[in-house]
């Protein structure tokens, strides 16, 4: 599906279960059949993705900077006795690869611990991780995975998008809503916009840029009956939470993964003639401001409240120009990850965007530090958009950080952005799908206002079949729903 720095991305294709001990030894459980029937619903073929020799559950930027520290650790640390008499019998010992020039280097793999949230098999390798040799664990994502290779002035590119889905409080549209009493979010996706020069694959001399964003639902106990025939059933809030609680947990997760800024995108509407999504907007608003005040003022969560769809039916209004002055604006608070410095041309040709972008420097690059977190109601439509949005002007600045454009800013009728957008709208058809049981409705052509009579009839196919999804699909989502949990280890024998 991709590959990253010589690492091969694979998607699962087929599976097969087989029982290991001897027939003659086997002990039989009453619940067992149903457990295996549960088990074999979940389809491990619909975009779940692994490597070899990636860790795909963790970032870039976690991965790489991870693959400097033995080197910063080894170069800083003074020599051991062990290590000087090493170095003293090796200069009298005889080195075969002395005259052919050839440089003596040992490289150290690593092994790390995969961040479980976004690993889907955790909770079934869990009782073999510790008997088995490491090479037996294959940890497996959830979600999309693609990338596009473009070329920018004779340069090769690859432009990877990786998305991947929590394995907490997973679940399908209207039956899994807001938040568990972990913090864990429904419809939960980290996405991650992965840039590299493809003249050189090597993670140590190649170059490497990438941009997390996050999506999900809003951070509430809420719920939807499902048992109305409404193609929108009611909202309700299930519980009280007035001091944000699960709120608190849910940014607690976020800023230890991320650091600050949290930035909040909420789409959700604003004006209604009956009160439905406004809701969601009336708790969430009072709960980031509780939560604030106990954060230090350089690391309180930024909240943006937007009515997209409202702006959307206007005539006088562009919702994608919105949306790029919020995208600038969260991208120079965030900054984005590159594995090298500045280049000598941001000298000769400053740009007055580039000196404003935030995030962390350091001596090898730059460090994203914070996210962005986009929710609507589904966390679907409106939100694919908007991620599409700030991933274009993060794009910009990636490819102006790595030499391939002269300034950070990127139209739309370009051959670049045709594909990004092209990629993107891959990854919300599959990520809807997943959750919603259909593909996108509105995409960023129906929000540019140019998509043609054609995308409308399949706008309402689409409109028609997320309805019978709804509507008369909830046994079967439940079914899902029961193989999910029994997957991800959530469902336990009685």
């Amino acid at each position: 599906m991709a590959d990253i720095g010589g690492h091969s991305i694979y998607k699962v294709e087929d599976t097969t279960m087989i029982y290991i001990p001897n027939d003659s030894v086997r002990v039989t459980h009453p619940d067992e059949a149903r457990y295996v029937r549960i088990f074999q619903n979940v389809d491990l073929s619909s975009n779940f993705y692994f490597s070899y020799s990636y860790d795909l559950s963790h970032s870039l930027q976690y991965n790489l900077t991870l693959l400097q520290r033995p080197w910063e650790l080894s170069s800083s640390a003074e020599p051991s006795v062990d290590e000087e008499l090493h170095s003293q019998s090796h200069q009298d010992s005889f080195d075969i690869f002395e005259d052919e020039g050839l440089p003596m280097q040992v490289v150290n793999g690593l092994k790390n611990q995969p961040y479980y949230k976004y690993v889907w098999n955790g909770k079934l390798l869990e009782r073999v991780q510790d008997i088995v040799h490491h090479d037996w664990l294959m940890y497996i994502i959830h979600g999309f995975c693609g990338q596009s290779k473009l070329v920018i002035y004779g340069r090769p590119v690859h432009v990877t998008l990786i998305a991947r889905r929590s394995s907490r409080f997973a679940g399908t549209r209207f039956l899994k809503r807001g938040a568990n009493c972990e913090g864990d979010v429904a419809n939960e996706v980290e996405t991650e916009q992965i840039i590299h020069d493809a003249s050189i694959m090597s993670f140590t001399a190649g170059s490497y840029s990438s941009y997390v964003q996050v999506r999900g639902s809003v951070p509430l106990y809420w719920s939807q009956d499902i048992s109305t025939m409404m193609p929108k059933p009611p909202i309700r809030l299930d519980q009280a939470d007035p001091y944000a609680y699960v709120a608190a947990l849910h940014f607690d997760q976020m800023l230890q993964r991320f650091g600050s800024p949290i930035i909040i995108l909420n789409l959700v509407k604003k004006r209604e003639k009956r009160k439905h999504e406004k809701i969601l907007s009336e708790e969430l608003y009072p709960a980031v401001i509780n939560l604030n005040q106990f954060l230090p003022p350089e690391h309180c969560i930024d909240y943006i409240a937007w009515d997209m769809a409202r702006y959307t039916k206007s005539k006088l209004c562009n919702v994608l120009d919105r949306l790029s002055m919020i995208a600038e604006n969260v991208v120079k608070r965030t900054g984005f990850f590159i594995n090298r410095s500045d280049f000598y041309c941001h000298t000769l040709r400053p740009d007055e965007r580039w000196r404003d972008v935030g995030g962390h420097n350091i001596s090898t690059g730059r460090l994203q530090t914070g996210v962005l977190r986009t929710n609507c109601v589904d966390c679907l439509d409106r939100t694919n958009t908007a991620q599409f949005m700030v991933g274009k002007c993060a794009l910009a600045y990636q490819l102006y950080a790595l030499g391939m454009i002269d300034k950070p800013k990127l139209q739309f009728d370009t051959d670049c952005v045709r594909l990004f957008e092209e990629l993107y709208e891959d990854h919300g058809d599959t990520l809807s799908l997943q959750y919603g049981g259909s593909q996108l409705v509105h995409r960023v052509k129906t929000y540019r206002k140019i998509a043609p009579w054609t995308q409308h009839s399949k706008d309402i196919m689409q409109t028609l079949s997320r309805y019978y999804s709804n509507a008369f699909s909830a046994c079967e989502s439940q079914l899902g729903n029961a193989a999910t949990r029994c997957w991800c280890g959530k469902h336990h024998t009685s």
